[in-house]
């Protein structure tokens, strides 16, 4: 009888069903274990939500920003004028359910690919039960809702469990007018005035699309900016256009605390300023969901922070476990969990496998603009991490960018001095997710500026300037290379 090698995958976010996907199709017998619905909180109440709602604020910022410019009339104001195009709004309540309708038409969509592939999906939460056996297998507990427990064995567990919401103890979410990043689906009226805590990816995102859908915004910043953690350039534009749209950016002002009063919410500054709105939603970061599950009793080892440690081939220290995504806090996104989990498949299984890279991964921030970067940073570049010369080019000088009332943005490149090899790009644009791609593909490949600069670009198109920083770059190499 031929040996089936077991697969018990615990989370079904990115990291876990991909993995399924990869460990079916090389003929283990696969086993994933989820308490939520496949496709995670990426899918139900993190990534596809949030984007589903940035695509309607989207359609709002880009009317409202470039209307008159473009010489498009609105007749709202405007009664002697007979015209269908009147913008008076946005029904939040609609939006939601539209969200939530795709959110999970996603993720059964994911559950049918991943149940043909041939693997079983066992609703429930799942634990490691003590150390790996003399047969190198290992023991997963499987809790279902209603207390009742099954026992797995598998010869490898992938741990792809993710993260949760990060809470400050005197700011905690009560679903309705404090909240937290995955309850704010549940708003059916738009907040009038928003309190958005904390000024990282989600912050931004989040501020962003409700200044767009029609809430009056205050942004509270423990740190100097927005988006501490980005491109210094693309973060100082995203603020601008903040400020410009109205939002009120409080830099250098920490959260303390966040309690309700009748109808509105205050929040306390650790300086002892309140400020005060109809709604506040805290977005301070968040936490891996890997306590309880018998992680260190199993070998597991975990870092201060609660995170997994993991090599770039998924393996955790303890044998036969593997992570991936969130849970590991290498890199939050979508696309890294996923190549982490499809690592840690092909490894176990003795397929061919690269180790993770992340110098080649490419992320997207979804505000108005958005901002894409991939490989190395301005902040690599500052700090010694590598030697590279780059060019910025605004946006303002491209003719398509003109053409359709394109303000802000840039394109910037990093490229080595003498060789003039691509090691990094940031794009601040609308779209700039799909414009930072042939950046990601020069990146991975490490393509020259050369090469960028005498490549063919329609014109007019934003891309052109992808190129025409590549051939600056090139004059640059040139004149310091004679």
């Amino acid at each position: 009888m031929e040996y089936v090698t077991r697969i018990v995958i615990i989370g079904g976010g990115p990291g876990g069903y991909e993995a399924a996907l990869v460990a079916a199709q090389l003929g283990a017998e696969v086993t994933v274990v989820d308490c939520d619905g496949l496709g995670g909180a990426s899918v139900l109440t993190d990534c596809v939500p949030s984007k589903t709602l940035i695509a309607t604020a989207e359609v709002m910022t880009t009317f409202d920003s470039s209307y008159e410019e473009l010489g498009i009339i609105v007749a709202d104001d405007t009664p002697h004028i007979d015209s269908p195009a009147r913008v008076v709004g946005v029904d939040l309540g609609k939006v939601n359910r539209r969200v939530k309708r795709l959110a999970l038409a996603q993720s059964h969509d994911i559950t049918a690919s991943v149940t043909r592939a041939g693997a079983r999906v066992l609703r429930g939460r799942g634990r490691l039960e003590g150390q790996q056996q003399t047969d190198g297998s290992r023991t997963v507990v499987v809790t279902a809702a209603d207390g009742t427990e099954e026992r797995l064995t598998a010869d490898a567990v992938l741990l792809a469990t993710g993260g949760h919401p990060r809470e400050l103890p005197d700011a905690q979410p009560d679903g309705e007018r404090i909240l937290n990043w995955t309850q704010v689906y549940d708003l059916d009226e738009l907040p009038e005035e928003l309190i958005v805590v904390g000024s990282g990816v989600t912050g931004a995102e989040f501020a962003g699309a409700y200044q767009a859908l029609g809430s009056r915004v205050t942004l509270v910043s423990s740190r100097d900016r927005v988006l501490p953690g980005e491109d210094p350039d693309a973060a100082a534009v995203l603020e601008d256009v903040f400020r410009r749209r109205g939002m009120n950016v409080m830099a250098r002002s920490r959260a303390q605390s966040a309690k309700r009063v009748g109808d509105r919410v205050e929040v306390t500054l650790a300086d002892g300023r309140v400020i005060s709105g109809s709604h506040c939603l805290m977005a301070v970061g968040a936490v891996p969901n890997s306590q309880g599950m018998g992680l260190e009793e199993a070998g597991v080892r975990l870092k201060e922070s609660g995170h997994i440690w993991t090599d770039k081939v998924s393996r955790t220290s303890a044998p036969g476990v593997y992570a991936a995504g969130d849970v590991t806090g290498v890199f939050a996104l979508a696309s890294v969990a996923a190549m982490q989990g499809r690592i840690a498949m092909y490894h176990f299984l003795g397929d061919a496998v690269a180790p993770l890279d992340l110098k080649t991964v490419s992320g997207n921030i979804f505000t108005d603009p958005e901002i894409a970067t991939v490989g190395y940073s301005q902040a690599d570049v500052d700090k010694g991490v590598i030697d590279a010369r780059d060019v910025k080019l605004p946006l303002l000088r491209n003719p398509r960018a003109k053409m359709q009332g394109i303000r802000d943005g840039f394109v910037k490149l990093f490229c080595r001095p003498g060789t003039g090899i691509v090691v990094g790009g940031v794009v601040v644009a609308p779209r700039a997710s799909e414009l930072i791609h042939p950046i990601s593909i020069a990146v991975d490949n490490n393509l020259t500026v050369e090469q960028i600069a005498n490549t063919f670009t329609v014109y007019p198109s934003l891309s052109g300037s992808i190129a025409e920083v590549a051939r600056q770059l090139h004059t640059r190499k040139l004149a310091s290379d004679s």
